[in-house]
């Protein structure tokens, strides 16, 4: 993993770790240097008892020095030394790096999951192109590659994306009676809202891909509400799920996405969600039923679906009851940790 602040890859990671057997898996996690920090993955693992290492050049920009030379080099010792059984990468260069490895030290399984592959960023298509390459050319190096979105999968199969055995899809999963949220009056002082504000909020860092300048762009249009995003920058908030419960609506404007957590953790703490079809999304969310969705790059569908929500409580209740009921039913962590267990057993 190229970095350990904890975005959605990071997250996936701590919670399929900190749920796998530990009576059957001897588990050991390394991250590039990005976000190494008392907030980021490795310190939390590291905090939790598994053994972390903290890779000095494996890093998330591209630099042919650190990425040719002294990552392939640090990665290689790494795998040298550890001989896994089973290799789990995640991230598009981290997949390529360390599947290479893999393959030259003989790793019996190399397994590559991947949460929303990188050349559907918002960026022209000559930057795009190096990146589909990349995953192509890489993947007779991995056994199994794993979406985390049916749409994702499918989008590999169509550009020829081959691993060695099979591309699965593995939806995320969460623990619902795990999730502490704060009540909402608590949520809204540490905030600084009033209890009378409608609020309107997203937890997601300000990368182009979140697409929050469209929301900010609805916000300007409407009246009598109060937008919060909480996100990296002077908004950040460790375990920033905790203060769903201070919103009225949840809205989350991306562009790009693979599978977003937060949409699990809106829907467990009750609230309703405005969302964009894209990635594993409209795999999340049916129209109108558990929550509402509309067109990326669209300001004006995410202020038309804030009133919509705005002056029809009915509406809110029964997108909140079905939300609930969507996350238990279908996205639960239990089935997501079996799946992969299952996986692992494959000879």
């Amino acid at each position: 993993m190229t970095q350990s602040e904890f975005g959605g890859a990071q997250r996936f990671i701590y919670r399929l770790t900190t749920n796998l057997d530990s009576q059957k898996y001897d588990i050991l996690v390394a991250a590039g240097p990005e976000g190494n920090d008392a907030n980021g993955l490795l310190f939390n693992l590291k905090d939790k008892g598994f053994k972390t290492i903290a890779l000095k050049f494996l890093r998330r920009g591209v630099n042919p020095l650190f990425d040719f030379c002294l990552g392939l080099i640090e990665i290689y010792r790494l795998i040298k030394k550890e001989k896994p059984d089973i290799l789990f990468l995640c991230s598009s260069k981290a997949g390529a790096m360390g599947s290479l490895i893999g393959r030259i030290l003989k790793v019996p399984k190399i397994i590559y999951r991947i949460g929303g592959w990188t050349f559907n960023d918002p960026w022209p298509k000559w930057k795009k192109e190096p990146y589909i390459w990349l995953e192509k050319f890489s993947a007779k190096w991995k056994d199994y590659i794993i979406n985390n979105a049916e749409s994702d999968r499918q989008q590999a199969i169509k550009l020829g994306i081959r691993p060695r055995k099979e591309i699965l899809t593995i939806y995320n999963g969460i623990d619902t009676d795990k999730l502490e949220f704060l009540g909402k009056k608590e949520a809204r002082e540490f905030l600084n809202l009033k209890d009378s504000d409608f609020v309107v909020g997203t937890i997601a860092n300000n990368y182009p891909a979140k697409g929050i300048k469209y929301l900010i762009e609805a916000a300007e249009k409407l009246k009598d509400i109060e937008l919060v995003i909480i996100g990296k920058g002077n908004r950040f908030i460790a375990d920033a799920y905790k203060h769903l419960k201070a919103f009225d609506i949840f809205v989350l404007p991306s562009v790009k996405e693979g599978f977003p957590w937060v949409i699990l953790e809106a829907m467990t703490a009750e609230i309703p969600i405005i969302a964009t079809k894209v990635g594993a999304i409209p795999e999340i969310i049916n129209n109108n039923e558990n929550g509402i969705l509309i067109e990326s790059r669209n300001p004006q569908q995410i202020a038309d679906a804030i009133t919509k929500l705005l002056n029809n409580e009915n509406l809110r209740k029964n997108l909140v009851e079905q939300g609930k009921k969507t996350v238990i039913e279908k996205f639960n962590l239990e089935k997501m940790i079996k799946a992969y267990e299952d996986l692992f057993l494959v000879n």
